[in-house]
């Protein structure tokens, strides 16, 4: 025989009691020996305890609810069953009713509500749905029968939570059995002292029934059904990638209930944990689904090491310390002896090797009662200052990592720890016992989401990684990038298992977000349509407030307010990613801030197109230097633009027409003395130096300015380019000069020992730059190793598509690193 039990989704509707029978008939006509145990119907629980509550303070509005909850029932009776054999049914249910209208008036009457009445009321939820339930089985020809189990299950007077009489109710469960052939339709949850009063099981308490039934005729099996396709890895409200687990062992099972896996519960499995009988959590809504099955071994499917992922979600830590701790024999006894005197319940323990401290979580309503509790134990030593006051924190949660074949299985919990450290979560206490079964950690309850998906994407993942993006400014190189993921995405997540989620998207004036990822063909459309007003700040505070783990912010814009946000950014654990060059041209003491931020955090701030667009600059130099490799000189042409203009100027066209060309090909910015500036260059050349190990200020770049005083001062762009033909004789001369002496002109930035400037020069035909054409950059590193013949880089250093190759392998070189 099976013993199935049904949860109040499964009969919690019109549809969902026809699909519940519906699978009860098939396994009739199957010929599969079953009884059934059945809820309350989905949240009339609750419904019931509240009409009491307002029963017992003389509200009268419990009659409205008395009302509804009738007719809730009697809705299904009529939806079911023939009219022409419903008054049968309706007048046995109204004779029930009448039963608990009768005590509901006995505790309005009185105003007081004990746990006795209590019992007595909630468990019509139970009796009248499976009354009910039973009656609508024979009429689809299933050979049904009523169990009220309060007439098999004995327990003690604890009402509210009350403990069974095994032996009076094996003998009667047996019996019943012995003399019945008929499918019984059991009532869960209720049960009745040796008087004869109506008492429940407490939480969870329709799984115990049926494991209790189970364990007294010894069952094939035990089948609970509920809305969920059985125990999942992690709770799927906070972990959109959890999927079922096809098989857990009894303790794997336990620890995932104590941690709330709320499809089962720690009694539920006792019973049939002793008699070695398997339990399955099946989900009424797929039936065809295999479910999780739960028994005594577990099995390495996968090599699945770690088999769970679960969280407490609010919990208090408090902490006992002190210098009278250590080497004083009985005060664990003394304390946890305090707190069971005060019946308090221990989630957690951990204690210092030093002995100084020890700490352990509790219910966060029961912190003030451990407080008084412990004040009171160690009233003398705290007087003495032998023991400090102890401290209480709250706002905490666990998260537990659950399996046993982490068992003897080395590097589990250093992942664990790798996982919630980069993704800058502390982890404030941690515990695990001998048996390895379980490692658990306390962390902030603000991050307990971030968390619970880190370590799920560590252990479930395998060696995918998923980073969410915020991308900022989807402009030029901002769209060419999300245009590039889109066509990247799935060859990603195949070659090297990266999945790229676009999780929001902002532009001046709007901000668009999808917490499951935002569809790129059509984001366009989405940033136009979307209400939601964009500033900076909501921005921040959105990819705060979502708080994805590997959360990753790319900033495509050049604007200095943005980098202002870089440092709570990084500090906050969210990486970063730009070719905006503002943050680390500022002050030496803001990038060195920066580098901090993220070392602490474990963020990662990637800014290789700061430099040469898409050209592997800031990565060569970082790798020479990281190598021990010293920096003697650096020497680059480092503006697209630049590049482009003085490799096209040979002085048979106008300055002017080739900075005008270079404008509308989009080499330059908008107002093109932003780059003849040389603001630009000094900027780069500063980075450089700084990765090269100098620290070097903004104002220690001596440009060299190019541009005559009028060009500067020009009120607009129009009239910039009519005094640039106006100063055509300076460049014509610059030229002219160049070509006399077999020379090129190029706009070079360099540094060397520490000194560093940025201006327009004229090279020989031995030197390298001579090769440039068209609008590429050209770096060249001088050092200890590439002495005589320097290390030399060459490639595009302008265009959309370019810097956005380059910000896009910044993005998945934060996967490789992580």
């Amino acid at each position: 025989m099976k013993i199935l039990k049904f949860g109040g989704t499964s009969v919690g509707s019109i549809e969902s009691i026809n699909q519940t029978l519906n699978i009860l008939s098939q396994y009739s006509k199957n010929g599969i020996h079953y009884a059934v145990v059945f809820s309350a119907m989905g949240g009339l629980t609750n419904v019931l305890i509240n009409m009491s509550e307002k029963a017992s303070l003389k509200d009268v509005t419990y009659i409205e609810a008395l009302k509804a909850f009738e007719n809730k029932h009697f809705e299904i009776i009529r939806a079911h069953v023939n009219a022409s054999e419903q008054s049968q049914i309706l007048g046995k249910v109204k004779n029930m009713l009448n039963d608990l209208e009768d005590v509901l008036q006995g505790i309005f009457l009185i105003g007081e509500l004990s746990k006795r009445s209590l019992d007595f009321v909630i468990s019509h939820g139970e009796i009248i749905n499976t009354f009910i339930l039973a009656k609508i089985a024979i009429t689809r020809g299933i050979n049904a029968e009523y169990i009220d189990a309060r007439n098999l299950i004995q327990t003690n007077s604890n009402f509210g939570a009350a403990k069974i009489n095994f032996e009076a109710t094996d003998k009667a469960i047996v019996k019943h059995f012995t003399n019945s052939s008929k499918t019984a339709f059991i009532t869960g949850f209720i049960a009745s002292d040796a008087e004869g009063n109506t008492t429940t099981l407490g939480r969870g308490g329709s799984d115990y029934t049926a494991s209790v039934f189970a364990a007294a005729i010894n069952a094939k099996e035990v089948e609970i059904w509920t809305d969920v396709d059985g125990v999942m890895t992690a709770d799927p409200r906070k972990v959109k990638n959890a999927f079922s687990l096809d098989h857990l062992s009894y303790n794997e099972a336990m620890e995932m209930s104590h941690f709330g896996a709320k499809v089962i519960y720690p009694p539920t499995l006792q019973p049939v944990f002793i008699k070695k009988i398997p339990i399955r959590i099946k989900n009424t809504f797929n039936p065809e689904f295999a479910g999780t099955l739960i028994s005594e071994k577990t099995e390495t499917i996968n090599n699945m090491r770690v088999k769970g992922i679960s969280s407490i979600n609010d919990i208090a830590l408090l902490t006992l310390q002190g210098s009278g701790l250590i080497g004083v024999t009985g005060v664990a006894s003394r304390l946890f002896g305090s707190l069971a005197t005060a019946k308090v319940n221990i989630i957690l323990i951990t204690q210092a090797s030093s002995e100084h401290s020890i700490s352990f979580a509790i219910e966060p309503s029961e912190a003030k009662i451990a407080e008084d509790a412990i004040n009171e134990e160690f009233y003398y030593e705290i007087e003495a200052g032998k023991i400090d006051q102890i401290k209480s924190r709250l706002g905490l949660s666990v998260v537990a990592i659950i399996g046993e074949n982490m068992i003897n299985s080395a590097g589990i919990s250093g992942r664990m720890f790798s996982s919630l450290g980069k993704n800058g979560i502390n982890i404030i206490a941690i515990a695990q016992g001998s048996s390895e079964l379980n490692i658990s950690t306390v962390i902030q309850k603000s991050h307990l989401s971030k968390a619970l998906n880190a370590l799920h994407n560590s252990y479930f993942l395998g060696e995918s990684t998923t980073l969410n993006l915020f991308i900022l400014g989807p402009g030029l190189i901002g769209g060419t990038l999300l245009k590039q993921i889109e066509q990247q995405k799935s060859a990603l997540q195949k070659k090297i298992s990266l999945h790229l989620k676009v999780i929001g998207i902002a532009n001046s004036q709007t901000i668009f977000s999808a917490p499951d990822g935002i569809d790129l063909s059509s984001w366009q459309i989405d940033l136009k349509s979307s209400q939601q007003k964009a500033s900076l700040r909501k921005f921040i505070d959105l990819i705060k407030e979502y708080n994805l783990p590997n959360s990753v912010f790319v900033d495509n814009t050049s604007n200095k307010e943005v980098a202002d946000y870089y440092e709570e950014l990084l500090s906050h654990a969210i990486s970063i990613v730009t070719p905006n060059k503002v943050a680390n041209s500022g002050t030496f003491a803001r990038y060195k801030a920066l580098k901090l931020a993220a070392k602490r955090s474990g963020a990662k701030f990637f800014y290789e197109t700061n430099v040469g667009a898409g050209l592997p600059v800031i990565n060569t130099l970082q790798g020479l230097m990281h190598s021990g490799d010293d920096v003697l000189k650096i020497e680059g042409v480092l503006s697209g633009s630049l590049s482009y203009i003085f490799n096209t100027y040979d002085g048979t066209t106008s300055f002017k027409e080739v900075v005008l060309k270079a404008k509308e090909l989009g080499f330059t910015e908008p107002d093109p003395r932003d780059d003849l500036n040389g603001m630009d260059v000094a900027r780069k050349i500063l980075i450089l130096s700084r990765e090269a190990g100098y620290a070097l200020e903004p104002n220690d770049i001596l440009v060299k300015n190019i541009l005559p005083k009028s060009c500067i001062d020009a009120p607009t762009v129009n009239q910039f380019f009519i005094e640039l033909e106006k100063a055509d004789h300076v460049f014509k001369e610059l030229i002219t000069k160049a070509k006399e002496n077999n020379q090129k002109l190029c706009f070079i930035a360099s540094m060397q020992e520490g000194k560093a400037e940025v201006s327009l020069q004229a090279v020989d035909k031995n030197h390298p730059f001579v090769a440039l054409s068209g609008s590429d950059n050209m770096i060249s590193y001088t050092t200890a190793r590439y002495k005589s013949n320097p290390l030399v880089i060459k490639g595009p250093g302008a265009g959309a598509e370019v810097t956005a190759a380059g910000v896009f392998a910044d993005i998945i070189k934060i996967s490789t690193e992580g």
